[in-house]
Protein backbone atom coordinates (compact mmCIF):
# COMPACT_ATOMS: atom_id res chain seq x y z
CA UNK A 1 0.00 0.00 0.00
CA UNK A 2 0.98 3.69 -0.96
CA UNK A 3 0.95 5.72 1.57
CA UNK A 4 1.22 9.91 1.20
CA UNK A 5 3.59 11.85 2.36
CA UNK A 6 2.07 15.00 4.60
CA UNK A 7 3.28 16.84 6.58
CA UNK A 8 1.16 19.75 8.18
CA UNK A 9 1.38 22.42 10.52
CA UNK A 10 1.75 21.91 14.19
CA UNK A 11 -1.27 20.91 15.91
CA UNK A 12 -1.79 21.54 19.45
CA UNK A 13 -3.64 18.49 20.42
CA UNK A 14 -0.79 16.61 19.43
CA UNK A 15 1.04 17.03 22.63
CA UNK A 16 -2.51 16.02 24.37
CA UNK A 17 -2.44 13.00 22.34
CA UNK A 18 0.77 12.25 23.30
CA UNK A 19 -0.07 12.36 27.09
CA UNK A 20 -3.72 9.97 26.54
CA UNK A 21 -1.14 7.35 24.59
CA UNK A 22 1.97 7.23 27.15
CA UNK A 23 -0.26 6.72 29.82
CA UNK A 24 -1.84 3.31 28.42
CA UNK A 25 1.69 2.57 27.56
CA UNK A 26 2.74 3.76 30.84
CA UNK A 27 0.70 0.79 32.35
CA UNK A 28 1.30 -1.84 29.45
CA UNK A 29 5.03 -1.47 29.85
CA UNK A 30 4.12 -1.41 33.87
CA UNK A 31 7.69 -1.15 36.27
CA UNK A 32 9.96 -1.60 33.33
CA UNK A 33 9.16 2.10 31.72
CA UNK A 34 11.68 4.27 33.21
CA UNK A 35 10.27 7.09 31.07
CA UNK A 36 8.13 7.81 27.96
CA UNK A 37 9.48 10.77 25.91
CA UNK A 38 7.51 12.78 23.04
CA UNK A 39 10.17 12.86 20.34
CA UNK A 40 9.80 13.62 16.63
CA UNK A 41 8.77 16.94 15.13
CA UNK A 42 5.11 16.16 16.47
CA UNK A 43 6.97 17.41 19.45
CA UNK A 44 8.42 20.36 18.45
CA UNK A 45 5.75 23.39 18.16
CA UNK A 46 7.01 25.72 15.60
CA UNK A 47 7.92 23.19 12.81
CA UNK A 48 5.96 21.12 10.23
CA UNK A 49 5.54 17.72 10.93
CA UNK A 50 4.00 14.62 9.64
CA UNK A 51 1.32 13.85 11.85
CA UNK A 52 2.39 10.74 13.34
CA UNK A 53 3.28 10.78 17.33
CA UNK A 54 6.80 9.27 18.25
CA UNK A 55 6.95 8.18 21.54
CA UNK A 56 10.28 7.31 22.96
CA UNK A 57 9.81 4.61 26.10
CA UNK A 58 13.32 3.89 28.17
CA UNK A 59 12.98 0.27 29.58
CA UNK A 60 15.25 -1.27 32.07
CA UNK A 61 14.94 -4.64 30.26
CA UNK A 62 14.35 -4.66 26.13
CA UNK A 63 14.31 -8.46 26.05
CA UNK A 64 11.39 -7.90 28.59
CA UNK A 65 9.43 -5.92 25.62
CA UNK A 66 9.40 -9.01 23.95
CA UNK A 67 6.95 -10.52 26.32
CA UNK A 68 5.02 -7.26 26.45
CA UNK A 69 4.12 -7.65 22.94
CA UNK A 70 0.54 -9.08 23.54
CA UNK A 71 -0.16 -5.87 25.40
CA UNK A 72 1.09 -3.60 23.54
CA UNK A 73 -0.74 -4.55 20.42
CA UNK A 74 -3.91 -4.97 22.60
CA UNK A 75 -3.34 -1.11 22.05
CA UNK A 76 -3.62 -1.21 18.35
CA UNK A 77 0.43 -1.64 17.76
CA UNK A 78 1.99 -3.80 15.34
CA UNK A 79 4.94 -5.15 16.58
CA UNK A 80 7.70 -4.83 14.19
CA UNK A 81 10.77 -5.85 16.88
CA UNK A 82 14.25 -3.92 15.74
CA UNK A 83 13.37 -2.62 12.22
CA UNK A 84 16.59 -1.41 11.15
CA UNK A 85 18.03 -0.10 13.93
CA UNK A 86 20.19 -2.38 16.82
CA UNK A 87 18.98 -2.62 20.28
CA UNK A 88 15.13 -1.01 19.65
CA UNK A 89 11.81 -2.52 19.33
CA UNK A 90 9.92 -0.62 17.13
CA UNK A 91 5.71 -0.67 16.65
CA UNK A 92 3.75 1.32 14.69
CA UNK A 93 -0.22 1.59 15.02
CA UNK A 94 -3.01 2.83 11.95
CA UNK A 95 -5.81 4.57 12.71
CA UNK A 96 -9.30 2.63 11.55
CA UNK A 97 -9.10 4.02 8.51
CA UNK A 98 -5.23 2.22 7.72
CA UNK A 99 -3.42 6.11 8.52
CA UNK A 100 -0.28 5.91 10.90
CA UNK A 101 -0.80 7.83 14.19
CA UNK A 102 1.46 6.55 16.31
CA UNK A 103 5.11 4.65 16.38
CA UNK A 104 6.99 3.72 19.61
CA UNK A 105 10.80 3.77 19.75
CA UNK A 106 11.91 1.57 22.49
CA UNK A 107 15.75 1.97 24.21
CA UNK A 108 17.19 0.11 26.93
CA UNK A 109 18.21 2.85 29.34
CA UNK A 110 21.81 3.76 28.74
CA UNK A 111 21.15 3.45 24.66
CA UNK A 112 22.97 6.15 22.61
CA UNK A 113 20.07 6.31 20.83
CA UNK A 114 18.27 7.90 23.87
CA UNK A 115 20.06 10.92 24.25
CA UNK A 116 20.47 11.07 20.55
CA UNK A 117 16.73 11.52 19.83
CA UNK A 118 16.32 13.72 22.70
CA UNK A 119 19.34 16.02 21.92
CA UNK A 120 17.60 16.40 18.22
CA UNK A 121 14.29 17.11 19.47
CA UNK A 122 15.90 19.78 21.87
CA UNK A 123 18.00 21.39 19.94
CA UNK A 124 15.43 22.28 17.57
CA UNK A 125 13.23 23.53 20.29
CA UNK A 126 16.30 25.75 21.47
CA UNK A 127 17.39 27.02 17.69
CA UNK A 128 14.58 28.72 16.00
CA UNK A 129 16.37 29.20 12.91
CA UNK A 130 17.51 24.90 12.61
CA UNK A 131 13.63 24.34 13.06
CA UNK A 132 12.80 26.41 10.38
CA UNK A 133 15.10 25.01 8.09
CA UNK A 134 14.01 21.53 8.77
CA UNK A 135 10.65 22.70 8.57
CA UNK A 136 11.01 24.08 5.23
CA UNK A 137 13.43 20.87 4.06
CA UNK A 138 10.48 18.40 5.49
CA UNK A 139 7.97 20.78 3.49
CA UNK A 140 9.81 20.50 0.27
CA UNK A 141 10.27 16.96 -0.08
CA UNK A 142 7.20 15.97 0.75
CA UNK A 143 6.08 17.91 -2.09
CA UNK A 144 8.67 16.43 -4.40
CA UNK A 145 7.85 12.74 -3.09
CA UNK A 146 4.25 13.11 -2.16
CA UNK A 147 3.90 8.94 -2.26
CA UNK A 148 7.54 7.89 -1.61
CA UNK A 149 8.32 7.95 1.91
CA UNK A 150 11.72 6.61 1.17
CA UNK A 151 12.94 8.96 -0.62
CA UNK A 152 11.70 11.54 1.68
CA UNK A 153 13.32 10.26 4.66
CA UNK A 154 16.39 9.81 2.29
CA UNK A 155 16.22 13.54 1.90
CA UNK A 156 16.06 14.14 5.64
CA UNK A 157 18.93 12.65 6.12
CA UNK A 158 22.13 14.99 5.78
CA UNK A 159 19.98 17.30 7.26
CA UNK A 160 19.74 15.34 10.75
CA UNK A 161 22.92 13.90 10.89
CA UNK A 162 24.46 17.05 10.93
CA UNK A 163 21.70 18.29 13.81
CA UNK A 164 22.49 15.20 15.29
CA UNK A 165 26.47 15.95 15.02
CA UNK A 166 25.75 19.78 16.36
CA UNK A 167 23.00 18.61 19.32
CA UNK A 168 25.53 16.07 20.61
CA UNK A 169 28.83 18.09 21.10
CA UNK A 170 26.80 21.17 23.23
Amino acid sequence: MTRKVEVVPHDRNWQNLFKAESRQLSIAFGDNAIAIHHIGSTAIETIYAKPIIDILIEVKNLDRVDDLNPQIESLGYITMGEFGIVGRRFFRKDDNAGIRTHHIHTFEVGSPQIERHLAFRDYLRSHPEAARQYSELKQQLAQQYPTDIQNYMDGKADFIAEIDNQALTL
